[in-house]
């Protein structure tokens, strides 16, 4: 049996915080005050199917993208699965795209109206923002999902076309196939994101080496939809010119989504090793 949805705004007067068995949101909107209450009422009104609609798709939703998948009727699930789509023939299953998908769903219902300055929803660290003309968001991007190391922020306008941020690496909340610290990815929307994210960390890897742990995820968690696939338990130091192997692989895999318009830039890390993949101008470092 499900919890129930839980609801409440936050000590600083602003944040609404949304809470329903693993999906936990943090929502922040900016405009007039009733114009914001009035999206916080319908964010949450909204949210309360979103989990229940999920775990009944859940067959559908944890199998690769190569199967039939006409069940999928949620909104949150249609879009997990229009997100894995385009990097079909990549091993993906729409539950890649799950956090990012449910946070731009919850944008969408937030910004109904347009008469947000900006908002964002911020699901574990995969971000959907809207931004209006003018407005700007600052965002911090960090190298190690473990240590919550900052590189540097990036700073968002409405010209960017960035309306999803999403991070993935081996010490983050699903598994991993690679050994990335951490991929941050920018693109077009949050589900695309998030796929984006964890495909490109999965390709950070160096098969074969000794200095790397890996198990059969289903030896974890034998629900999951990666089945016997190796997943990243442990990753010892690495002498630098691997992690930069490594990193390298990510950053061809980053390109190759860049050149086909799923993303808009990614930065990767291992081990100290940072690479920025597209625009110069997206990162600041410290």
């Amino acid at each position: 049996m499900l919890n129930t949805v839980q609801s409440n705004i936050l000590s600083d007067g602003s944040r609404l915080h949304l809470n329903h068995g693993p999906i936990d949101l943090i929502i922040e909107a900016f405009g007039e005050t009733e114009t914001v209450q009035c999206a916080y009422e319908r964010a949450t009104n909204k949210f309360n199917n979103v989990l229940t609609d999920l775990v009944r798709e859940l067959p559908a939703l944890r199998s690769p993208i190569s199967q039939n998948r006409d069940t999928l009727k949620s909104p949150v699930g249609l879009r997990m699965q229009n997100a894995v789509q385009p990097f079909y023939p990549t091993f993906v299953t729409p539950m890649a795209a799950v956090a990012g998908s449910v946070a731009d769903y919850v944008l969408k219902i937030l910004c109904e109206g347009d008469k947000l300055r900006k908002a964002y929803v911020n699901n574990g660290g995969d971000i959907a923002i809207h931004i209006d003309q003018h407005e700007v968001f600052n965002i911090g991007i960090i190298t190690n999902l473990k240590t919550r190391a900052v590189a540097g922020t990036v700073s968002i306008g409405k010209k960017d076309a960035i309306n999803g941020i999403a991070t993935s690496g081996w010490h983050g909340r699903s598994h991993s196939l690679g050994i990335a610290d951490a991929v941050t990815v920018l693109a077009p929307n949050a589900a695309q994101a998030d796929t984006a994210a964890t495909l490109i960390a999965n390709a950070v890897d160096l098969p074969g080496s000794t200095l790397i742990k890996k198990v059969p995820a289903k030896e974890l968690f034998p629900d999951t939809d990666l089945g016997d696939k190796l997943v990243t338990t442990g990753v010892a130091l690495l002498p630098k010119h691997l992690a930069v192997m490594a990193v390298e692989k990510g950053c061809k895999r980053a390109n190759e989504y860049i050149s086909r318009g799923l993303i808009t830039a990614a930065t990767i890390s291992l081990q100290g090793v940072i690479k920025v993949v597209g625009p110069n101008r997206i990162l600041t470092q410290y």
